[in-house]
């Protein structure tokens, strides 16, 4: 038997492996309700008109060949006036690559900074392919604390602690998966001050930027002076085009500190051909068209975090903090006879018929919570819920 390769092996996806016992309930006639994979597109969310139409004419016109492999020029300019405006930074179309969404972006800036024992700090909990990918490229991934009781905030002085020789890289997901955390200014000041003590690079996921309630994102790369700051985004999320696989990084880099770093990238880019082209045609419409539809999109994803926070915070051995973004929201167990966050998970599977994630396969801090998404409608959500009412009001006796 040829052997797979343990690296390979090694790597685990919490939010997909939990599909697979639902599977088996669903062969067998039974209805699961799936609040696991945080994709809007597979509730009543759509991509806007203006980009679905742009995506058709582009293959008709067509625009189904090889691209260039840092991306298509026209986006990547619309890439730079976003961020210009968004952050109000001062990049170039050369400061941009195009990617196959964010987790291919992670998937270059990694094989671009490990070679084997490295270390980048993390957010604990995190969204998995931080985890996995670090150590598919034979990194440690290394969990900074955050502090639930904050609202999921950084820890700051648990990050400094964190700090050893072999570190690469902070990375920050905001708002962030799986918590809805929206890390404060001052928070992320600290951190770009951290970041400049010890020389490193922030690597800045902000695939969620514009899906905040009552606050508002702040980007490291708006705060930074010389510290060089990777800014992650795509079409995934605030664009509501999740199959689409694109996204982008942009290097906010004063000093020209990882020019070294960009160049690997570069190869990492070109050895992959290009991005597909006719959604980069697309995305062009999305960046430079009309945003209206967030505002109706973000009032029903409001109604459902509301509604979602209120009934899991009236049940019986569960508690949790209010999400300020994204569309995820992280229970704690509180009490209860689960010796485990994955084996509540797979008993509320199995009796309650609802799918979660366990929190524990966000890494570090995850232990003896779940992850929720809140995309669904009310009704559903409501349904979901009083199933696991019911559920948790049986085993707490």
């Amino acid at each position: 038997m040829i052997r797979p390769s343990n690296r390979a092996m090694g790597i685990e996806y919490a939010i997909r492996d939990v599909v697979l016992p639902a599977r088996e309930l669903e062969k067998q006639g039974i209805k699961i309700i799936k609040l696991n994979i945080g994709d809007p597109v597979k509730f009543d969310f759509q991509p806007p008109e203006h980009m679905k139409k742009a995506y058709c004419e582009a293959i008709m016109e067509g625009h189904n060949y090889y691209g260039d492999s840092e991306g298509d020029k026209e986006l990547r300019e619309a890439i730079v006036e976003r961020e210009k405006k968004k952050n109000g930074v001062d990049i170039t179309p050369e400061d941009v690559q195009v990617t196959a969404a964010v987790t291919e972006a992670l998937q270059f800036i990694f094989g671009a900074l490990i070679d084997g024992g490295e270390e980048i700090l993390i957010p604990g909990p995190s969204y998995p392919p931080y985890v996995g990918l670090v150590k598919f490229y034979g990194g440690v991934p290394k969990a900074y604390k955050t502090i639930e009781e904050e609202g999921w905030q950084p820890d700051v002085d648990d990050m400094r602690r964190k700090i050893t020789d072999k570190t690469k890289a902070i990375a920050v997901i905001n708002p962030n998966n799986p918590t809805g955390a929206l890390y404060e200014k001052k928070t992320l000041q600290e951190i770009i001050d951290l970041a400049g003590e010890y020389d490193l690079p922030i690597i800045s996921d902000e695939i969620y930027d514009f899906m905040t309630y009552e606050g508002k994102h702040v980007s490291p790369s708006s705060l930074t002076k010389d510290v060089p700051v990777i800014v992650m985004n795509g079409l995934s999320k605030i664009y509501f085009a999740t199959g689409w696989r694109l996204g982008y990084m942009c290097f906010i880099d004063p000093e020209n500190k990882l020019a070294e770093v960009r160049e690997a990238i570069g190869k990492l880019a070109r050895i992959r051909l290009c991005p597909n082209t006719p959604a980069q045609k697309a995305a062009i419409a999305g960046l430079r068209g009309p945003m209206d539809y967030l505002e109706e999109y973000m009032a029903k994803l409001k109604e459902r975090r509301d509604y979602i926070y209120k009934r899991l915070n009236e049940m019986p051995g569960i508690s949790t903090q209010k999400p300020q973004g994204a569309f995820y929201i992280f229970p704690k167990i509180e009490e209860g006879p689960w010796k485990s966050d994955k084996e509540f998970v797979l008993d509320v599977l199995h009796n309650a018929h609802v799918l979660f994630v366990h929190g524990s396969g966000f890494g570090e801090g995850g232990e003896m919570h779940f992850r929720s998404i809140f995309l669904a409608p009310v009704p559903v959500l409501e349904e979901a819920m009083d199933n696991l009412e019911k559920f948790m009001k049986e085993r707490l006796g």
